[in-house]
C-alpha cells in the first residue's frame, strides 16, 4: 500500500532539503471503496498539517492509486501517517516493517528535512579513516623535553597496559609507552599503503592521563607527544600524501589537574579550585566550593564545564580560540567527545567557528544512536539539520555487522541500515565514521572469535588471548565484517593494529601498542587489498546508492550503485556467515556483463563457500527502443 523507501510511493526519498515538493502515493484494495484519503504530517514543535490525496487511475484490475504533493518548508523532524475512508469506516496506514505500510497501528514515518544550505566537505568522499591512540601507535624513539611529573613508563613497547589499582585503591592511567607524533609521520607511507585518506586522533593535547581525556590544557600538544611544530610538520607531510588529521576535541569536561581548574596545584596559574576570583571559575558548576562540583559521570578527576559560559565559548569558539588555532595550524577538523552532552548553542558557536576558519572543516560528532532523531538530557537534538555537524561516528552500522556475523536475524542488519539511509541527509550519510572498532569497545577480532566478556572483571580480561581455533574463525568473520564496513555508505575507518590482528577485551586491553614486526600478514594484506578496493571503486562508493537484496537464513546481499552517462554502475555482495555451503538465489545477479573483483565467481558456480563471499560488478545500460530510435 505504501513503501517509503521505494520511488514509486515517495519521490525523493529519504531527507529532503527544506522547500523540497515531495510526491507521496499510496495503492489501495479496490474493495476497500476508498472515497477520501489524507496524508496527516507532524512537524515537530509544530503542529499538523493534512493534505489531501487525489485519486489517480487503477494499479492493475484490483488496486487504485492516491497521490498528493507536500512541501515542508523548514529544516526539523516530520512524522506521517495516512487516513483512508472506507467501506469499514476511517482507517489509518501506518508504518510497518521496513518502511512498508499496515492497516491500523500507530507507527509513523519520519522525514528528515534539513536546511537547503547543508554541505559537508568533500574532500573525505570514497575515503578510508584510521583512528590511532597517540601513545600506543608508533614512537620515534627521540628524547623529550618538559615532560610533566606523575607518568611511569614502560620500557618494553609489548608490555600490557597497567590495569591494576595503585596503592589508594585507584586506576590512575597514568603509564605511557612513548608513542608520539614523529612516530606517526614515519608511519605515514604504511598508511597510504592502507588507502588512508584521514587520521582520527584520540586527544593530543597536554594531559596527564596515557589516553589524555582530561584535558590539562587545550592550547599546548601534550610534551610527550611532541611540539606544535612537530604537529604542523605532520599535517603538512600527511597532506603531501593525501592524507588529513582529525582533532579529537574534549570540551564537555576538562581535566582536574589543569590550567583551569588546578585542583592539583601543578600550575602556577590560578584555577577555580584554588580561587573564586580565577579566569576560569565560571566555567564550572560548583556545589560548595571548592570540594564540591558537578563532574562527567561522577568521577572527581573530570569536572564538567558550562559550555555556554560566554568566557569558555569564546575561549574555545571565539576568533582566537582553540577551535581555529589548531586548525591554523594544519588540523582538517574535528572529533567532537560525547556530542550529545554538549547543547545546541555551543554546537552552533563550534560549526560556526570551524567553517569560518576553514570552509571544508569536518565537524564530526560522537553519537551512539541515530543521530537524525537523538534526544538528550530531554532535548531532541538537530545534529544533521544543517549549521551543526557534518556527520557522526556511525555504531549502529558496528552493531549491525557484528549481529549478523554472531548469528542474529539479517533482516535486522537490512533494516538497521535502511533505517540509516532513510533518516540521514545525503551529505552526512555519505561522510558516516564506519567502525567496527574504537578506543572505547572491544577488540574486533576478539568480539568475533572470542568468549565474551560479560560482567567479568579487568582480571579476567588480562588473562585472554584467543586460541589458534578462535583465532582462526575470528579472522574469517573479521574478513567478512571488513567487507561489509568498507562497502557500506560511509567513510570505513580502522582502529589502529585491527589489520595487524590485535586482540583484546575493554580498556585498557584493547589499547595495547601496534605489533609492529609481528603483524598477521595474512589481515595485513587483506586490508590492503580493502584500501586499494576503495580507490578504484570510488566512483561507486563515494556518493553510491544502497539497496538490500537478500537478508534471509545465513545469507546477506546488498548493492552499491552509482548512475553514469551511460547507463548505472553496480558493485553486488553477497556474504555467507555460516561455516556451511550456503546456495545463492540465481535473482541475486544480473545475467550478463558481469565482473568477479573478489572472493567467489557466483557465475560460474551457484553456491558460497563456509564464510565464503562474491563481490560483483556489472554496468547495465538502458534498454535502446529500436523503433524510436532513442532510448526508452
Amino acid at each position: 500500500m505504501f513503501h517509503s523507501r521505494s520511488i514509486e510511493y515517495k519521490d525523493p526519498v529519504g531527507a529532503v532539503p527544506a522547500g523540497t515538493a515531495v510526491h507521496f502515493r499510496i495503492t489501495l484494495p479496490r474493495d476497500l471503496s476508498c472515497s477520501a484519503a489524507q496524508l496527516i504530517v507532524e512537524q515537530e514543535g509544530v503542529g499538523y498539517l493534512t493534505s489531501d490525496m487525489f485519486w489517480c487511475g487503477m494499479n492493475g484490475d484490483d488496486r487504485e492509486w492516491w497521490e498528493c504533493h507536500f512541501t515542508p518548508e523548514k529544516a526539523g523532524l516530520y512524522f506521517y501517517y495516512f487516513g483512508i475512508s472506507t467501506n469499514r469506516g476511517n482507517l489509518r496506514l501506518s508504518k510497518g516493517d521496513f518502511g512498508k505500510a499496515v492497516l491500523g497501528g500507530t507507527e509513523r514515518w519520519q522525514m528528515t528535512v534539513h536546511s537547503p544550505d547543508l554541505e559537508t566537505p568533500e574532500w573525505l568522499l570514497g575515503g578510508v579513516m584510521y583512528q590511532i591512540f597517540p601513545d600506543r601507535f608508533a614512537c620515534s624513539g627521540e628524547t623529550k623535553e618538559n615532560v610533566p611529573a606523575g607518568r611511569s613508563f614502560h620500557s618494553d613497547w609489548f608490555d600490557q597496559p597497567e590495569w591494576r589499582p595503585n596503592q589508594q585503591g585507584k586506576v590512575t592511567n597514568s603509564d605511557f609507552f612513548g608513542g608520539d607524533l614523529k612516530g606517526v609521520q614515519e608511519k605515514l607511507p604504511y598508511l597510504k599503503n592502507l588507502g588512508v585518506t584521514c587520521i582520527y586522533f584520540n586527544p593530543i593535547f597536554e594531559s596527564h592521563s596515557n589516553h589524555r581525556y582530561d584535558t590539562a590544557d587545550y592550547s599546548k600538544i601534550d610534551p610527550l607527544l611532541g611540539t606544535e611544530q612537530e604537529f604542523s610538520e605532520l599535517c603538512n607531510a600527511a597532506e603531501k600524501l593525501g592524507i588529513r588529521i582529525l582533532l579529537d576535541g574534549v570540551f564537555s569536561h576538562t581535566g582536574s589537574d589543569s590550567v583551569y581548574f588546578n585542583r592539583e596545584g601543578r600550575y602556577v596559574g590560578p584555577g577555580a579550585y584554588q580561587f573564586q576570583s580565577s579566569p576560569y571559575f565560571s566555567w564550572y558548576s560548583f556545589r560548595s566550593w571548592p570540594q564540591s562540583y558537578d563532574c562527567w559521570w561522577n568521577f572527581e578527576t573530570l569536572p564538567n564545564v558550562q559550555e555556554t559560559d560566554p568566557s569558555y565559548d569564546n575561549y574555545i569558539n571565539g576568533r582566537e580560540g582553540i577551535v581555529r588555532k589548531w586548525l591554523r595550524a594544519g588540523a582538517a577538523g574535528w572529533r567532537l567527545d560525547v556530542a550529545d552532552e554538549l547543547p545546541d548553542e555551543f554546537l552552533d558557536s563550534l560549526a560556526k567557528a570551524a567553517k569560518s576558519e576553514k570552509e571544508d572543516a569536518l565537524v564530526l560528532g560522537e553519537v551512539w544512536e541515530d543521530a537524525s532523531n537523538k534526544s538528550a538530557y530531554g532535548v531532541r537534538r538537530r545534529y544533521l539539520l544543517g549549521g551543526q555537524l557534518d556527520t557522526v561516528m556511525n555504531y549502529p552500522f558496528r552493531d549491525a555487522i557484528f549481529d549478523f556475523l554472531l548469528g542474529r536475524e539479517p533482516s535486522v542488519f537490512a533494516e538497521t541500515v535502511e533505517s540509516i539511509v532513510e533518516n540521514y541527509p545525503a551529505q552526512s550519510l555519505h561522510l558516516l565514521m564506519n567502525h567496527i572498532g574504537t578506543h572505547d569497545t572491544e577488540r574486533a577480532l576478539t568480539v568475533l572469535g572470542g568468549e565474551p566478556a560479560g560482567g567479568r572483571e579487568r582480571e579476567w580480561q588480562s588473562a585472554q588471548s584467543l586460541s589458534p581455533e578462535q583465532r582462526e574463525l575470528g579472522k574469517k568473520r573479521l574478513k567478512l565484517a571488513s567487507l561489509l564496513q568498507y562497502l557500506l555508505p560511509g567513510i570505513p575507518c580502522l582502529y589502529y593494529g585491527d589489520e595487524a590482528g590485535m586482540e583484546g577485551y575493554r580498556d585498557p586491553f584493547n589499547r595495547a601498542c601496534y605489533p609492529w614486526g609481528n603483524e598477521d600478514q595474512d589481515l595485513l594484506s587483506w586490508y590492503e587489498g580493502l584500501g586499494k578496493l576503495r580507490t578504484e571503486q570510488k566512483s561507486i562508493l563515494a556518493q553510491g546508492g544502497y539497496r538490500t537484496l537478500l537478508a534471509e537464513g545465513n545469507l546477506l546481499a546488498f548493492e552499491r550503485f552509482a548512475e553514469t552517462d551511460n547507463g548505472t554502475d553496480s558493485l553486488i555482495l553477497v556474504v555467507n556467515r555460516s561455516d556451511c555451503v550456503q546456495n545463492v538465489p540465481r535473482h541475486i545477479f544480473p545475467e550478463e556483463r558481469l565482473e568477479a573483483l573478489l572472493g567467489e565467481n557466483l557465475t560460474a558456480r551457484q553456491s558460497l563457500l563456509p564464510f565464503g563471499f562474491s563481490l560483483m560488478k556489472f554496468h547495465q545500460v538502458p534498454e535502446e527502443s529500436h523503433e524510436a530510435g532513442k532510448t526508452s
